[in-house]
This record gives structure tokens, C-alpha cells and sequence, in this order.
């Protein structure tokens, strides 16, 4: 039956796509590859979405596995399998991909083909990432989604691509040969590459800070937490529009999740050791990105930092073992990336206008894109935490968890809010309120009617999840219970004696 492969189906379909695109697209015939490129992002989505239907939450675990021999002299697997923390992630790609094609349509006019195909197929490897369960084939697809993302920077971006690519790479690459460097002890030790074996070894507490921090080099990059953040802010700025939503609203992401499938569960002793130092780092993003974040004059670089900064609550609500706040950090995860997505496409509106992300080269944007601005103070509201769209749930449960682990660690957190609008509000009113700037924004014309269903369609999903965020807890709710269970009991050699 085709539902006991969906997860194959969710990795090869979009890449498939894209090689289909590469084959039979080319710039002599754009209408045709971006339909192609279209129909492949949507086949893609709706392979996906047996996931969510036929997912058992009440259950959690792994479920739709499949396990074929790969390279079994080593005993390496083509091993697939979800849990509630993969599957929210998975739908978010695969949605953020249809996003990202619908908005190239027409911006995109040399190597369309190309282009294209770039998304297609880094959305099938990324999905790889979130369903691998052995510990190579996660790796394969790990550094293989990075090509398509250095070709989206290298080829398609700004002025400077090249510096923002190989800074991109090089931070990625180096997190992640420690990362591989870990495995292979793992292996030595279980055996195996199959991760849910790593979940059971026993450690001591030395060998499992060397594991962590091993893992933390490539996660925290990835997130990306500070003081390991630099290369970010240059790829968004860099990137083309679609190259900063896939960025933002998924890549980020694979950090956060990693966290939860290696680094907390292998070296759970470990994790609670260095608790403190996480949580201390994640208020560091919190609140001193944010300040950064006040004084930039690039509207992508702006949210960029804010990006980090919403990022840091993802790592603290990890950090602070409560449902809540494991629960709250699943909500931003996937919250984050609905409003980020959005926030790029907003600035990518504009830029197609006036090739200008400088805020002070606008002013009065309202007078002559009132329906682009309704939408545009929309998603900065959500930015800073307006109850009501899915940007204060996710915060909100975290800062509730951390309320119960410490008042200062909550009280810290919280002053983001207090930021984020300061941030969020000083753009909104200096691009789109007041009189016209200048005869460039007096000319601008408002959304076509392919900006508009983009923005509507994540606009729907930023209140929806605000209004009712259960359609995320449910998912993810008895796998946090799980893990929360699993990372209660120490691993340490003396601890069943």
C-alpha cells in the first residue's frame, strides 16, 4: 500500500520533481517549468498529508517506518520514521515550498529551471532530515541540502553571494564534521547506526559533554544560537526572496529538531549538567539580538536578528524540561515559520518595487499599498507577539514554563516582547505611515492578485494557530511526554547499580 511508503513517497516525489524541472525546463519555455516546478511542489504537499490523517497522536513513537538494507557490511540502513515532533515539521516544508515556487513565479526569469529544481529538491531532503532514524542516511541528508541552498545564495543573490555562501557553508560544514565525528563513537559503542539505539547507551557523564557539545557545534549553528549566528544575518540579506522563506521558515528549524532527536536524548545527563549554560545562551539571543535587531537599517537584516531572537525561545522552552515549555517551543518552531516566511515575502514585495530593502528609502507606503500594508502590520503584530495570531503562543508557553523554573529566567524573557514590538513597530512606522517619501512610493502599485492569495493564505495560519493553537499541542503532546520520560532517567553506568 502506498501509506506503508509515504514517507518514501514525501522524500523522492519533490525530488523527482525537480529533476523532471531540470529535464524538461529551460528559459525558452518559463510558463511551462513553472507550472511544472508547481505541479511537483503541490504533489509534493499532498503526499504529505496522510502524515497528519493517518498519524496516531494519542500513540506518539515512531510510526510509517521503513527499514530496507543499505549498506548492511557497515550496517547502515535506509531506516525512515516520524514521531509528533517530525510530522509538524514535515507538513511545514513541504507547504513552505509550494509558498516558495508561487512566489518566484515571475521574479525568478534566468535559469528558471534551475531554480526551481534548487527548492524541489531541497525540500525532499530536508523531509529526509526529519525522517531518517539511522544516523548516516540523517547525514546524507544533512549536508546534501546544503548544495541546493549554496547554489540559491551563490547563483541568484545579492551583490555580495559569494562571501554570504562560502561563510554559510563553512559555518554549516564544521558544525556538522563534529556531529559525524559523534556518530562514529556511537557506532564503536552500540554497534550501530540506528539512532533509537543511541537513545538506550549508557554513558558516562565525561563521554556524554563530549557527545553534546560534539552535537551542539552543528545544532546551535544551525538554529542559530549566539555567539554562532554571524553567517545568518548574511545569507538572508544575500539570498533571493524564496531562498530567505525556506531559510527562516524551515532550515532554522532542522537545529531545533536536531536537538531533540540526538543531542537531549543520547546525552540526557549531560543535557540537564549543562542546562544552565543552554538557558543563559538562550536569554543571550533573546535579549541582546533583539537590541541588535533595533538598530539595523536593512529591512531584511532586521528580521534576520529577529529571527535569532525568536529562535532563543525555542532553545529555552527545550532547556527547561516542562511540557510546557517543550510543547511552547514546538508551537514557535512552526509559528515562526509562517511568520517569517511572511515577513520575507512582505520585504520581497517591496523590493521588487523599488530594489531597496533600506527602511529610510520608504516612508508612506500605506498611502499607496493600503491593502499590502493591512497585511504587512498584520505579520509584524504576530512578529512581536499579538495575542491572538500564533507569534504570542508559542512565547507565551515558554514564558509561562520558564515562570515556573525561575522568576529572573521569565522576567528576562519576557522584556523581548517589550523589544520585539519596539524592533517591529519602528519599521512598520517608518516605512508605511506618514507622508509619501518620495515619487518612487508614490508610484508603487499595490498587491497583484498572486501577492495577495500568498499572503492570505499565511495570514489564515498565523490567526488560525493563534486562535487555536491545539492543532500543533495535539500533535506533538504525547511525544513530548515521552521524551520528557525518557530524559527523567539518568544514563550514567552507576545509575542501575
Amino acid at each position: 500500500m502506498l501509506i506503508d511508503h509515504i514517507l518514501s513517497l514525501s522524500i523522492w516525489v519533490p525530488i523527482f520533481a525537480g529533476v523532471l524541472v531540470l529535464a524538461l525546463g529551460n528559459d525558452s519555455r518559463p510558463v511551462l517549468t513553472r507550472w511544472l516546478a508547481l505541479f511537483g511542489a503541490v504533489a509534493g504537499l499532498l503526499v504529505t498529508l496522510p502524515l497528519y490523517t493517518h498519524f496516531n497522536f494519542v500513540e506518539g513513537g515512531f510510526q510509517f517506518q521503513e527499514v530496507s538494507y543499505w549498506i548492511p557490511a557497515f550496517q547502515i540502513y535506509y531506516h525512515l520514521g516520524v514521531d509528533g515532533i517530525s510530522v509538524p515539521l514535515i507538513l511545514l516544508t513541504s507547504f513552505t515550498t509550494v509558498i516558495c515556487i508561487v512566489a518566484s513565479w515571475q521574479v525568478i526569469s534566468k535559469n528558471i529551471a534551475q531554480y526551481m529544481a534548487c527548492f524541489l529538491i531541497m525540500s525532499g531532503l530536508m523531509i529526509g532530515v526529519f525522517s531518517a532514524l539511522d544516523s548516516i542516511l540523517y547525514y546524507v541528508f544533512w549536508e546534501a541540502m546544503l548544495i541546493p541552498m549554496f547554489l540559491v545564495i551563490g547563483i541568484w543573490g545579492g551583490p555580495n553571494r559569494v562571501y554570504a555562501t562560502i561563510k554559510f557553508f563553512l559555518y554549516t560544514l564544521l558544525g556538522s564534521l563534529l556531529m559525524l565525528v559523534a556518530f562514529i563513537y556511537l557506532f564503536h559503542t552500540t554497534g550501530s547506526f540506528n539512532i533509537a539505539k543511541y537513545h538506550d547507551v549508557v554513558l558516562p557523564l565525561n563521554v556524554q559533554i563530549l557527545i553534546f557539545m560534539a552535537f551542539f557545534m552543528a545544532f546551535a549553528v544551525k538554529i542559530p544560537m549566539w555567539p554562532v549566528h554571524t553567517w545568518l544575518p548574511d545569507a538572508h540579506v544575500e539570498a533571493p526572496t524564496a531562498g530567505s522563506v525556506v531559510l527562516a521558515a524551515v532550515m532554522l528549524k532542522l537545529g531545533g529538531y536536531s536537538f531533540l532527536r540526538f543531542a537531549m536524548p543520547i546525552a540526557p545527563d549531560a543535557a540537564h549538567y549543562l542546562s544552565e549554560l543552554m538557558i543563559a545562551l538562550s536569554l543571550v539571543a533573546i535579549l541582546y539580538i533583539a537590541l541588535v535587531a533595533l538598530v539595523q537599517k536593512d529591512m531584511k537584516k532586521l528580521i534576520a536578528y529577529s529571527s535569532i531572537s525568536h529562535m532563543g525561545f525555542v532553545t529555552l522552552g527545550f532547556f527547561l524540561f516542562s511540557q510546557l515549555g517543550l510543547e511552547g517551543a514546538m508551537v514557535q518552531m512552526i509559528s515562526h515559520g509562517f511568520i517569517s516566511a511572511a515577513m520575507f515575502l512582505c520585504v520581497g514585495v517591496l523590493y521588487d518595487r523599488m530594489h531597496s530593502r533600506q527602511i529610510a528609502d520608504y516612508g508612506g507606503v500605506a498611502n499607496t499599498m493600503p491593502m499590502f500594508a493591512a497585511f504587512a502590520v498584520l505579520f509584524a503584530m504576530a512578529n512581536s507577539g499579538l495575542p491572538g495570531t500564533s507569534g504570542f503562543v508559542g512565547e507565551f508557553m515558554v514564558i509561562l514554563a520558564s515562570v515556573k523554573y525561575n522568576f529572573w529566567v521569565a522576567f528576562i524573557a519576557a522584556t523581548t516582547l517589550i523589544f520585539g514590538a519596539s524592533y517591529t513597530l519602528w519599521m512598520v512606522k517608518r516605512v508605511f505611515y506618514g507622508s509619501v517619501a518620495n515619487t518612487k512610493v508614490a508610484a508603487l502599485k499595490d498587491l497583484t492578485r498572486r501577492e495577495f492569495t500568498l499572503l492570505t493564505v499565511l495570514a489564515l495560519l498565523t490567526i488560525g494557530i493563534g486562535v487555536y493553537p491545539q492543532v500543533i499541542t495535539e500533535m506533538t503532546q504525547a511525544t513530548s511526554i515521552k521524551f520528557l520520560n525518557h530524559m527523567a532517567i539518568s544514563k550514567l553506568p552507576t545509575a542501575g547499580m
